[in-house]
């Protein structure tokens, strides 16, 4: 006998019929972040319905924009797929909002432990890599320098940032102040024009929004995912005739090798919301960034204006929360799927001075580069033991890096100096604008 459900998820419901006064009574007894038997939220269903004073309610009593739904879509995804420009850029500023509550809510443990740690020099070096033919010869690669003292951190680095197949190079160095006032922890300096620019925790202003929804806008919808369920690591052999457990440094620490097999990333694209002028537009900025042609990142002057609405639901709600498939509503999909095994080596190394947890302390500050946020993805998965010294990681789903720790050293000695602002270089707000 089947179950009734169609009671089960009282804000759902009333998101479906638009009730928004039943829904503000509702949202002071029940959680706005519950998902229904499709994965969504009440907010993946205000956004895909278009039932606009729905998002606003839910988006006030914080509901949460950045979960996935069964499908790997966010409600920010669905918000560019219904076309809405107003509630795209609601979606997008609680978003950052909400990122930034959760990096001040760590951050006192982050303190803690950093100053519980010795103070260190740390060298690693990204090697970028894509079995995309063209890509793998354009692609960066980088010599990271990483400096800690008491609750300082600092990074050098020539890569800005790798995502969405751009990039930037320079002299730039981030510097984290655990000691500061939150918006004054985290600066980055540009060395080569001797300016600097404070990761700010406020909000953006309306320009840099507006901005950032004219990209979502005219971009495709991109979600990628890595599953690690089936992950085997296998020790790597060496020789020909008499096979053996492959042993060997990795700058000066000895390391064990293994073979990473079972990695699956899963990749999804949709385009519903673009057209054919844009299409066009985007695949030839990918032809010349594949010929070695460097993207400027202009953006027109004029703001995208809103799509017309998609047709209305003619579901009900019975049918909706009773299938057993997704019921889809609003813009018909267009979508192109991508499934890779990924394969790596990983060295793992007993002797490094360091542990992976404080490794990870140290990628939690300089989460604004996103390819550190993917090591740390990376390096949070149960590995075997000692400290990954050479690794292979997915940042794309097209583009792996090779990340190798080089050298790691506890010093005494760090000059206080390099976690200051220069006095000679001026202050730029807009320096980074991705930032």
């Amino acid at each position: 006998m089947a179950v009734d459900i169609t009671n089960k998820y009282p804000l759902h419901e009333c998101v479906f019929h638009d009730n928004i006064r039943r829904l503000s009574a509702l949202l002071r007894q029940y959680d706005a972040s519950q998902k229904d038997v499709h994965g969504n939220t009440p907010l993946h269903l205000a956004v895909i319905l278009g039932h606009k004073e729905c998002v606003h309610l839910l988006l006030n009593h914080h509901a949460p924009v950045k979960v996935k739904n069964n499908q790997g879509w966010t409600p920010l995804s669905e918000a560019i797929s219904y076309g809405d420009r107003q509630i795209i850029k609601c979606l997008l500023r609680k978003l950052k909002s909400q990122s930034r509550e959760m990096l001040e809510g760590k951050r006192p443990e982050l303190i803690e432990a950093l100053g519980e740690l010795a103070d260190f020099y740390l060298e690693l070096k990204w090697d970028f890599q894509s079995w995309v033919p063209l890509v793998s010869r354009i692609l960066p690669s980088d010599v990271c320098k990483i400096y800690k003292k008491g609750t300082s951190i600092r990074v050098d680095t020539t890569l800005i940032d790798f995502s969405d197949m751009r990039w930037q190079r320079g002299d730039i160095s981030f510097i984290f102040n655990g000691s500061a006032k939150s918006r004054n922890a985290l600066i980055v300096l540009d060395n080569d024009q001797q300016v600097f620019q404070r990761v700010s925790y406020d909000q953006e202003s309306e320009s840099e929004l507006e901005e950032e929804v004219d990209i979502l806008m005219s971009s495709d919808i991109l979600t990628a995912t890595m599953s690690t369920k089936p992950i085997v690591f296998c020790r790597a052999q060496t020789g020909w005739i008499f096979r053996e457990d492959k042993r060997e440094s990795v700058g000066i620490f000895p390391a064990d090798f293994y073979l990473v097999q079972g990695i699956i990333i899963e990749s999804r694209k949709r385009r519903e919301h673009l057209s054919d002028e844009d299409i066009q537009r985007n695949k030839a900025a990918v032809e010349s960034l594949s010929k070695g042609e460097v993207l400027d990142g202009t953006n027109e002057t004029l703001y995208r204006s809103s799509l017309t609405p998609p047709s209305s639901c003619d579901i009900s709600w019975q049918q909706y929360i009773m299938s057993e498939t997704d019921p889809r509503f609003g813009r018909p999909q267009i979508c192109k799927e991508s499934r890779k095994c990924f394969k790596a080596t990983l060295a793992m190394s007993e002797d490094f001075p360091i542990q992976v947890g404080d490794l990870l302390n140290v990628l939690e500050v300089i989460t604004p580069m996103k390819h550190f946020s993917k090591l740390r993805e990376f390096v949070e998965m149960k590995l075997p033991p000692g400290f990954p010294v050479k690794i292979d990681i997915p940042v794309l789903p097209t583009i792996s890096a090779r990340v190798t720790f080089q050298d790691c050293q506890f010093r005494e000695n760090i000059p206080p100096h390099l976690f200051r602002i220069p006095s000679d270089y001026k202050e730029d707000p807009y320096r980074f604008p991705d930032l």
